[in-house]
């Protein structure tokens, strides 16, 4: 029943929110997002990663297509939920301190969204995730939509568009999937694990799944909707896509295109990491050349998601694991690094380099927190970066030393812009949009204490989220390899 819970205490809380909220939207949003966290901690203590699935249920949904509402927890999905269920309530508190129009819409879509999160990371039944997957979509264009930049209308249209199309390809390829199970049919993705597919019909359903996939991420070449939708979105927005939405295209490819299609991976596994590791060295580059920093920092985000598909698809522990706890940390880094970022632009009304300087002489508690997030966006040893790039470089490298010197290029490229931007903005002289800089106040404090904690946490014992992970990831190589 954890599970059921954890799917639909957010979704609760967001239809108080938008009926009752009014004034008080935001603080009837951040209970409701602290006790999701709470639950979810809770099962995290109840959690065994050796077990297997846990807290599951199952409910018939379409009876006679066989279709249920299924869902549990193995070690994947708890991890997931977890990064999900910390992040939320700080993406909550992080806007506390605008006035956003009608707040209790703006709050509810926050949370409606989770539901949907949580649920496509412990789905277990395939058109229930692509119902959640597609769910998830929703609120998110709406807070691009209502309460984005200038141009927000054109950019979330182009990102609805990427976005359903590849979810087209998808729906496809599980239909085709259905109607192969035998007898009368079942949508559990355990079944669709089991079928004895030829290659050539594992060759269509890889890049069906692929395309869906890497729009979400994104991956090189379908990344274009990115850069201008986390540059237009508000800030809680760019938070919940960059931190956590991306996460579903990665744990797609672990739950859903690998095992499915493991004997197209001997075919096009190649043109995958290649793809991805395009999308590491072009997206570094193309940061290194930005001057607003909410850009700057989404083509970093495009680079590490690049890392990410290359280890998924080594299909090596190191490379699993390290994408894994890559995951968390970069839903950490990069949210705090967005967060700081919204900081400078209320107190400044600018996010260009070019107009800032000096804000340490004013503030130097935020330069501390600044500089740590960007140590763990540049994996630092003991910062939470450094565990995942290094297991995904290992995984990289074992499957082609050629791929993984150029996915390494990644720390070289990330610490020259991330030091740039910290640079430009933070030192030399103070301009005349930072000369009355002011001091965090305490509900930020409250948002970057927390990401501080964890960057250190990951950093220095990461076999607190390894061991969870580790005997479901074994098991799907297994049958990977098999």
């Amino acid at each position: 029943m954890l599970t059921i819970l954890l799917i639909l205490i957010p979704l609760v809380a967001g239809l108080l929110t938008f009926f009752l909220g009014g004034s008080n939207a935001k603080i009837i949003a951040l209970a409701g997002a602290l006790a999701e966290l709470a639950t979810a901690v809770f099962a995290w203590t109840q959690f065994d990663p050796a077990a297997g699935a846990q807290f599951g249920f199952q409910y018939d949904w379409i009876t006679a297509s066989g279709i249920s509402f299924a869902a549990s927890v193995d070690g994947i999905s708890m991890l997931l939920v977890l990064l999900t269920t910390f992040l939320v309530p700080l993406i909550v508190l992080s806007a506390f301190g605008h006035n956003y129009q009608n707040p209790a819409t703006f709050f509810a879509l926050i949370l409606f969204m989770e539901s949907a999160l949580v649920g496509v990371f412990t789905t277990t039944d395939a058109f229930l995730f692509y119902f959640f997957f597609e769910v998830a979509l929703i609120p998110v264009y709406f807070l691009a939509a209502v309460w984005g930049g200038e141009n927000r209308l054109k950019v979330t249209f182009k990102f609805f568009v990427y976005t359903i199309f590849g979810s087209l390809f998808m729906l496809v390829a599980l239909v085709y999937l259905y109607y192969q199970t035998p007898g009368t049919h079942s949508s559990a993705i355990t079944a669709f694990y089991d079928l004895q597919l030829t290659p050539a019909a594992q060759g269509w359903l890889f890049w069906a799944f692929f395309i869906a996939f890497a729009i979400k991420m994104p991956l090189f070449p379908f990344h274009t909707w990115q850069p201008d939708t986390y540059t237009e979105s508000p800030t809680p927005a760019t938070m919940l896509l960059a931190g956590i939405m991306l996460k579903m295209g990665v744990y797609g490819l672990i739950r859903i295109l690998l095992p499915i299609t493991p004997l197209a991976l001997n075919q096009w596994g190649a043109v995958a990491i290649v793809l991805s590791v395009i999308g590491i060295v072009y997206g570094s580059i193309i940061a290194i050349q930005q001057r607003d920093m909410k850009r700057l920092v989404a083509y970093s985000s495009f680079a590490h998601v690049g890392l990410m598909a290359a280890g998924v698809f080594s299909t090596t522990l190191n490379g699993m694991q390290g994408a894994l706890i890559q995951m968390l940390a970069h839903g950490i880094n990069v949210v705090g690094m967005f967060f700081i970022i919204d900081i400078i632009f209320s107190r400044t009304n600018t996010r260009y380099l070019d107009h800032l300087g000096g804000i340490t002489q004013k503030t130097p508690s935020l330069s501390v927190y600044f500089m740590i997030m960007l140590l763990g966006s540049v994996a630092l040893p003991l910062t939470s970066g450094f565990v995942g790039e290094f297991l995904l470089l290992a995984g990289v490298f074992e499957y082609n030393n050629w791929l993984g010197a150029a996915a390494g290029l990644t720390i070289i490229l990330g610490a020259v812009y991330l030091l740039r931007m910290f640079q430009k903005s933070m030192f030399g002289a103070t301009s005349v949009n930072t000369e009355h800089f002011q001091e965090l106040t305490l509900s930020e404090r409250a948002v970057l204490i927390p990401l501080t904690i964890m960057v250190f946490w990951i950093g220095i014992y990461p076999s607190t989220f390894l061991e969870m992970t580790e005997p479901t990831v074994n098991q799907l190589l297994r049958f990977i390899h098999n």
